[in-house]
């Protein structure tokens, strides 16, 4: 597919061929861990550019259907994004949900943003990204994406994908059954509609509903809300799910934003799932990576990546329904 792209001038565009850009992309996965992917910068800004429109078409409060694959955080792990991939399917064999935190700290933000912008310009109804507390000029500014941008391109490309982050939804209702979101749940968000009617594009202020959704945790041990440890969002307990889920007629709330030693991890009498996707974080929590899949009847079943050893890698499947059934049905795999 080649997509002509709008730069300064009177009446010049340049050609891109987005599915080339995907197929360079996509042979990371014959490269060693951490081989970098030469594009282009004119493409990238392209990416940005074009991505921008397409998550301005949608709502900030995606409402899709399942089937659907959710993952969490990838923090720039790109070859655990490229196994994700494998074993859910690659783009259009599976629609996808991603819950933001692409980039810093991993070796590899740039990969990771480029492949996910693509795909969501490419399938724009069928794969979808929601904002993360890294999607945020002043925290990916600190945490590895600027330094990455700058050594690699050019200070003005970490500024494009700034203006893109910026334009990025932050919420999706699976099958009006599911809430997901990259943080946790607010004190102030009493509808659905509050989060319809934030407006984009916008950085992310200090307080409000939009910082909680991209910063509040649930904790253990705790009732109701306090301030969180993190400077920002919210910690709420399991009580305050349980409200939430009741006042909103929701199954489940699904976020990310915690490293889970599983991959993915449930609260409140399975009310809330946190999902993490990025195996062997930053190489020292030893933790598993998870991919939540939601099928047609609404039934919830992950994969769990193991940290690679020696190139050797597991695959653990369990299964669960959301419905209102909270009982667990596992089954694991060699």
């Amino acid at each position: 597919m080649i997509m002509p792209v709008p730069v300064p001038g009177p009446s010049h565009k340049i050609e891109i061929d987005l599915d080339s850009v995907i197929e360079r992309l996509l042979e990371g996965r014959g490269n060693r861990p951490g081989k970098t992917v030469k594009l282009q910068e004119y493409e990238i800004l392209y990416l940005c550019q074009r991505s921008r429109e397409v998550f301005m078409s949608q709502p900030m409060l995606l409402e899709l259907e399942a089937p659907i694959r959710v993952c969490g955080d990838i923090h720039g792990q790109y070859p655990d994004l490229l196994r994700l991939f494998e074993y859910g399917g690659f783009p259009p064999e599976s629609n996808y949900l991603f819950l933001g935190d692409y980039v810093d700290r991993g070796r590899q933000s740039l990969e990771t943003i480029c492949l996910l912008l693509a795909y969501k310009i490419r399938y724009p109804e069928n794969f979808f990204l929601l904002r993360g507390n890294h999607e945020s000029a002043a925290v990916n500014r600190i945490y590895g994406f600027y330094d990455e941008c700058k050594r690699r391109y050019s200070v003005k490309l970490w500024k494009a994908f700034g203006d893109t982050f910026n334009c990025l939804p932050v919420a999706a209702l699976i099958g009006d059954r599911i809430l997901a979101m990259h943080g946790g749940i607010s004190p102030d968000l009493h509808s659905l509609d509050q989060i319809r009617m934030l407006s984009r594009p916008t950085e992310v202020p200090e307080s409000g509903l939009l910082a909680d959704l991209l910063w509040s945790d649930p904790t253990p041990g705790l009732s109701g809300w306090e301030e969180n440890d993190r400077g920002a969002g919210f910690a709420f307990g399991a009580d305050a799910v349980t409200a939430f889920t009741k006042r909103h007629d929701l199954d489940l709330v699904c976020r990310a934003h915690q490293v889970v030693e599983d991959g993915f991890e449930f609260f409140a009498a399975r009310r809330l799932v946190t999902l993490f996707s990025a195996p062997n974080y930053c190489g020292e929590f030893d933790n598993a990576g998870a991919m939540m899949s939601v099928d047609e009847d609404m039934v919830c079943s992950f994969k769990i990546l193991k940290p690679m050893i020696q190139g050797k890698e597991n695959i653990n499947i369990s299964e669960a329904p959301t419905r209102k059934i909270f009982s667990w049905k596992a089954a694991n795999l060699a």
